[in-house]
């Protein structure tokens, strides 16, 4: 997922995905412990978009509440 595209999401939206992406990555930390992750890449990838969704929820309150 791209910033650009989470830039687009709605705050409702953003709440679900981002608990969509915990989901995914609780059930990767489990992978991982039991060997059978296939994507390694991928727990990077999830705990990265899981911050960009944080750093928007956190930005767009505040540049709603100037306008």
């Amino acid at each position: 997922m791209k910033a650009s595209d989470v830039k687009q999401l709605t705050v409702d939206q953003l709440k679900d995905e981002l608990l969509k992406l915990k989901k995914e990555q609780f059930n990767l930390r489990f992978q991982k412990a039991t060997g059978q992750v296939e994507n390694t890449s991928r727990i990077r990838q999830v705990r990265r978009d899981i911050a960009r969704i944080k750093t928007e929820q956190r930005v767009k309150p505040a540049g709603a509440a100037q306008k």
